[in-house]
């Protein structure tokens, strides 16, 4: 089954609020919980700098069947929802198959 990343980066406006940004995160972080619980390979996480000073966006995995199926449970990710975040799905290919 194909893997799909979203890569993310919280916009600016939003970096500084961190109570709206913060509340976000939450609801994200159940959401992948969710989805889970019911099965689906799901990964998300924060990248950081050289410093270990985050900021410099994020990276979810999801497996599965298209990408019309991974762009369906990925509209609903509070993260995009809430307008949060500049974000791009893409297919990942494994060079090794």
């Amino acid at each position: 089954m194909p893997f799909f990343i979203k890569t993310e980066l919280i916009k600016k406006e939003y970096l500084l609020q961190n109570e709206i940004r913060n509340k976000t995160i939450k609801e994200h972080i159940n959401w992948i919980k969710q989805l889970n619980k019911k099965g689906i390979y799901i990964k998300s996480g924060f990248l950081i700098d050289e410093f270990k000073k985050p900021g410099a966006g994020g990276l979810l995995i999801i497996e599965m069947n298209t990408y019309k199926d991974a762009l369906e449970i990925i509209k609903n990710d509070p993260m995009i929802k809430n307008k949060i975040v500049d974000w791009k799905l893409n297919e990942w290919i494994d060079i090794n198959q």
